[in-house]
């Protein structure tokens, strides 16, 4: 029976990861107020930028599950192969925002009360909006709504020329791919410590620890000479910044059962040692993975119509009232 290091267990799941055509994973953050509002402090922020405590709530004990479904297995898959995407995000009080993109729309819903509380900023009533509103009504309700993706990608660019913004990125070819992979797998193989143990129920736990600044300073320091083949405008922080990174050792521990990855858990704690909360962990479970749907009843908003709508509203109500 072949005998395989602690890394090679863990390559293998990954791989086995990637032979999937649908994959579903949660990622939590298991905090509370205090440690986050520590950790803001540590970052010593610019006078009235400090976290606000009702944004420290919303994040300690947040949720993101994120759902992808492709017609090939998601490590061959380009964008052009993909079914569906789904990603959620969810407080200890409920669910705060979703969307999904599946065919042609793009499906989002949210908590706009939960929304404007954690910004600081109130949400007008659905009934106060004009009727030129439309599905916008549905959106501060909280209620599915869905766009064209092509046309709010269009109106996404289009905005970004106006400002003077660069265009958007373009993705990665797969020869650039397979160069970070390699140098990304080789920075590893030298700096980070593996070891096993069993677990609960036929688990088995593989632990991963390094040097936090050691560690992206050499992944840093691998990417460089592959800049000119990333996208237009990835700016890599220097040395004298990486020297700032906490170099305290960070320990994830992956479960893995049957040879297949079910949970990651970090403890950054240790990043905020000088400060006073020390509660602060990484989750990430994954899930049987489940087909992105589309949501029924959502109401179309058209972005030109709206957007045309408010403008010239506006612009109407600037000439009544000179």
């Amino acid at each position: 029976m072949e005998q395989l290091s602690a890394g090679q267990k863990l390559d293998r799941a990954f791989e086995e990861l990637g032979k999937k055509k649908t994959l579903s994973f949660e990622l939590g953050l298991d905090t509370d107020v205090a440690s986050l509002k520590a950790l803001d402090a540590k970052s010593d922020p610019a006078p009235g930028e400090e976290i606000p405590e009702q944004v420290a709530e919303l994040l300690s004990g947040a949720k993101i599950t994120v759902t992808v479904q492709s017609k090939k297995p998601l490590d061959e898959s380009g964008e052009k192969d993909l079914l569906g995407t789904a990603l959620k995000v969810s407080t200890p009080d409920g669910e705060l925002a979703e969307y999904r993109v599946i065919g042609d729309f793009t499906y989002v819903r949210a908590d706009m009360a939960a929304m404007g509380e954690m910004t600081g900023s109130p949400v007008p009533d659905a009934d106060d909006l004009p009727p030129e509103a439309g599905a916008m009504k549905d959106v501060i309700e909280g209620k599915w709504v869905k766009i064209n993706t092509k046309e709010m990608e269009k109106v996404t660019g289009d905005s970004r020329k106006a400002e003077g913004g660069p265009a958007p990125a373009p993705s990665l070819d797969a020869k650039t791919q397979k160069k970070l992979v390699k140098a990304l797998r080789g920075v590893i193989a030298r700096e980070v410590k593996f070891k096993t143990a069993d677990g609960d129920n036929g688990t088995e736990h593989v632990t991963a620890t390094a040097p936090l600044r050691t560690l992206v300073t050499e992944l840093f320091g691998e990417i460089r000479p592959l800049v000119k083949d990333l996208p237009p405008g990835v700016e890599l922080p220097t040395d004298k910044d990486l020297k700032e990174a906490p170099d305290a050792k960070v320990t994830a521990d992956f479960t893995l059962k049957n040879g297949e990855l079910s949970q990651v858990e970090v403890d950054l704690a240790k990043l905020a040692e000088s400060a006073k909360g020390k509660k602060l962990g990484l989750t990430l479970r994954m899930r049987e993975g489940i087909k992105p749907t589309a949501p029924a009843g959502a109401t179309k908003l058209d972005l030109d119509k709206l957007m045309n709508g408010f403008v010239g509203g506006a612009a109407m109500s600037d000439a009544e009232s000179a």
